[in-house]
């Protein structure tokens, strides 16, 4: 068990290295990872559950203690993104699969790496939990429609199938985790100290899955959807800031919303688009996946050296062993 947890904490530490390795080996020799594609959608219900594992009422807390700061975080995460996405795609003048997944991408909600990241960066780590657990409980209803919205003319979006989707790889996986650590608290408790470990090995296989079935796609557009993946991921990171800036919330709560909003449920992305708009779509999620735990960390890393000058109503706690999504 000291071995696992071992190898789980280093898996957890280099994360955004381990996405990127498989990534160019996945390129380099895709056949041996194409047989994956098949199991992306049990791959992240397998991280779905473990997010369920780790939950606790206090992650829900703060709704009803202190909402203002997360109904703004959570509108920001589902108004920034999605309309970000919007407007990238037709700057860039995007093909109409790789708009429509742009958009998918700005329309999940946040991953539980980003509560990892909000912890290195010394900001709000409860605020972070409570928006990952709220903005996750609400993307059976808003991730559909803001597709339908945006996207639906790139491609036909069907709300109803995709509804039935999130509900079967977030909701269920969440609620059975839930339960199993009802029943068995003591074997979950224990557990706990390898699920990064199992949550990496899973989003790497979703990634390197991807990435295998879109080499020719790479080739001709990746660098294009790179710069839509970049330019997204660094709107939501300094418009979630500012927007926490704007409505008067401490340093704390915007450095937690900016990461929070930034960071994306790639993951959730990848196995919607692969089941509902077309591998191609999938391709702005899968490199999502490798940027976001790219870009979070330099900011985390940023922050963390810029100590915080006023105090704050709720305090940084330690967080939960999660690691996901991005």
């Amino acid at each position: 068990m000291k071995i696992l947890e071992s190898i789980s904490n280093f898996a957890g530490k280099y994360f955004a290295f381990l996405v990127i390795a498989v990534a160019v080996i996945a390129f380099l020799i895709p056949d041996t990872f194409l047989p994956f594609g098949k199991y992306i959608t049990i791959l992240l219900g397998i991280v779905m559950f473990g997010m369920g594992l780790t939950l606790k009422a206090v992650d829900f807390k703060l709704i009803l203690t202190h909402p203002k700061p997360v109904i703004i975080g959570v509108l920001a995460q589902f108004i920034i993104m999605p309309l970000t996405a919007f407007a990238i795609a037709y700057l860039l003048q995007l093909p109409s699969e790789l708009a429509a997944g742009l958009v998918l991408l700005g329309s999940v909600p946040g991953g539980t790496a980003s509560n990892v990241m909000v912890y290195l960066a010394k900001g709000n780590v409860p605020l972070s939990i409570t928006m990952t657990s709220f903005s996750t409980i609400l993307a059976p209803l808003l991730t559909p429609l803001l597709l339908l919205l945006l996207a639906g003319q790139w491609m036909p979006v069907n709300a109803v199938d995709m509804f039935m989707s999130i509900i079967q790889v977030i909701i269920i996986p969440i609620i059975l985790g839930l339960l199993l650590k009802k029943i068995l608290p003591n074997v979950v408790e224990k557990s706990l100290s390898i699920l990064p470990l199992i949550s990496v090995l899973a989003i790497i296989t979703i990634v390197s899955a991807v990435v295998a079935g879109n080499v020719n796609n790479i080739a001709s557009a990746g660098f294009l959807v790179f710069v839509g993946v970049f330019l997204h991921n660094g709107a939501g990171l300094l418009l979630g800031y500012f927007a926490a800036k704007l409505m008067g919330l401490s340093e704390l709560d915007q450095r937690a919303i900016s990461i929070e909003v930034g960071m994306q449920n790639s993951g959730l992305g990848v196995a919607l688009a692969t089941a509902h708009l077309g591998p191609l779509a999938a391709l702005p999620s899968a490199l999502g996946a490798v940027w976001h735990n790219i870009s979070g960390p330099i900011l985390a890393t940023y922050w963390s050296k810029r100590p915080v000058k006023e105090s704050t109503e709720t305090t940084t706690t330690k967080i939960p062993n999660k690691v996901s999504k991005a």
